[in-house]
């Protein structure tokens, strides 16, 4: 049949509209959309019969009418939207790394529904600034003088410098050149803030005369940064925090530390090893400290500056400052985070990623054998049994901690691994799961008690 004769054959938008399969949707998503829709649809259908006329046929009216029901719904679904975390990666950049504890998503919900004195002194009448929200809480935790908080620790490193060395060398070991997720690299950060980056020493080895002998009379500063997401082993040799302090105020120069994750308190109480701690490196003596407040330290996504007050003055009044300046939401769960901070006991119990961190290896094991029977009692399921394994802290951000814990591995019904991770991925309840020697792990470190339950109903829903 020619593809004139079948276009004439297509229904017309109105009778769509008319059908009982998108007369619902009308009500339930709008007429708009649905008009839209079925607009698409039809131009869709008309561009295939005019290139592919000789293979398709026009569908019945009501079968058309459910396919675009279908693409509709489909299209309603927003991209972001909550996952249960079965990767056993703890900070995980993909899934939004640290979730948030309901103290921050209480008070974000506090001032996203009403106006907030976000640069307004109540008792005062007087404009004042947005950083009263946190910095008393920052300058109390960490010991230092001032604080400011940026969108990200990117963004904190580049207005650092920028504030602070613009024109000038930054002097940084050739091994702490770091390139984390997303393409950000050290280099290319200090090349935007207009610093000049100023390597040192070897891959694997530099040594406190590698400093002394870089410095001139156009240093600006000289940086450390934390090698979060790798570690050089071996024949190596790397300068001690204090060491590099001594040799910075030796010469009047400020010490940049990036310590990364941020950390508040000490990460060994869960087995965890090798990350500094923002207070550890303020009493140290270090100028400057920056940090991210999304990862270790379990809060929003910020870049934490802290240091000597002058120094982070000029950062604030940098242009980029407002440029890179965070808004109401992220003030509130910042500040809700770093209140539950003021009692270590309290920021295990309720900072969700501490939780996660400081369950036991028995309470793990004791659910997943729970789990394990519910698990292979579903449709799509062949076989559910519990295993001892290891999650990660990070990703990208940490993932040299290796953290004990207990999955359930599960093996498809008729269903290759990846078939069944992609199902469960897609489900109403998306899982994200981990997928090693050829079986679907669920591991329990990355998934709270509250959403067991939910897991066995994602499993289910996939015999359905």
């Amino acid at each position: 049949m020619k593809s004139s004769d079948l276009l004439r054959k297509i229904p017309s938008v109105t009778e769509l509209l008319e059908s009982p399969q998108l007369q619902p949707l009308v009500d339930r998503v709008s007429h708009n959309v649905v008009v839209d829709g079925v607009r698409t649809f039809l131009d869709d259908m008309r561009h295939e019969l005019q290139h592919k006329a000789a293979d398709l046929n026009i569908p019945p009216m009501s079968e058309l009418a459910e396919r675009i029901a279908r693409r509709i719904l489909q299209g309603e679904k927003a991209p972001l939207r909550p996952v249960i975390n079965a990767t056993g990666i703890l900070l995980h950049t993909g899934l939004g790394r640290a979730p948030l504890a309901e103290a921050a998503i209480e008070e974000m919900v506090a001032m996203a529904r009403d106006y907030a004195s976000v640069e307004l002194d109540l008792e005062t009448g007087a404009r004042s600034h947005r950083m009263a929200a946190v910095e008393p809480l920052l300058r109390s935790l960490t010991g230092a003088e001032a604080a400011l908080v940026v969108n990200n620790n990117a963004g904190a490193t580049l207005l650092a410098l920028a504030a602070l060395a613009t024109g000038r060398e930054v002097i940084v070991s050739r091994g702490q050149l770091v390139e984390i997720g997303g393409s950000y690299r050290l280099p290319d950060v200090m090349a935007a803030s207009g610093a000049i980056l100023r390597e040192i020493g070897t891959t694997n080895k530099t040594h406190a005369h590698d400093f002394t002998d870089a410095i001139g009379e156009n240093t600006a500063a000289l940086m450390r940064v934390h090698t979060s997401n790798y570690r050089i082993v071996g024949f190596s040799a790397e300068v001690p925090l204090a060491e590099m302090i001594r040799i910075a105020h030796q010469h009047d120069l400020p010490l940049i530390d990036d310590i990364g994750s941020g950390a508040l308190i000490d990460f060994a109480a869960f087995g965890c090893d090798r990350e500094p701690t923002a207070s550890a490196s303020i009493r140290e003596g270090a100028d400057i400290v920056l940090h991210s407040g999304d990862k270790l330290l379990g809060g929003p996504q910020c870049g934490v500056i802290l240091g000597r007050r002058e120094l982070v003055e000029r950062m604030t009044r940098h242009p980029l400052a407002r440029a890179l300046r965070v808004d109401k939401l992220t003030l509130a769960a910042l500040s809700a985070t770093l209140r539950l901070y003021r009692d270590e006991k309290r920021a295990v119990r309720d900072i969700p990623l501490l939780q996660l961190l400081s369950t036991s290896v028995e309470n793990l094991q004791n659910r997943a054998e729970r789990l394990a029977p519910q698990l292979a009692a579903c449709d799509a399921i062949e076989s559910a049994e519990p295993v001892e394994d290891v999650s990660q802290l990070g990703g990208g951000s940490a993932p040299m901690h290796d953290i004990s814990t207990w999955c359930v591995a599960l093996r498809g019904a008729g269903r290759n691994v990846d078939d069944l991770s992609r199902a469960l991925r897609t489900g109403s309840v998306p899982v994200i799961p981990r997928v090693a020697h050829d079986r679907l792990l669920l591991d329990l470190r990355s998934v709270f008690p509250r959403q067991d339950r939910q897991l066995v109903e994602a499993v289910e829903s996939l015999g359905s």
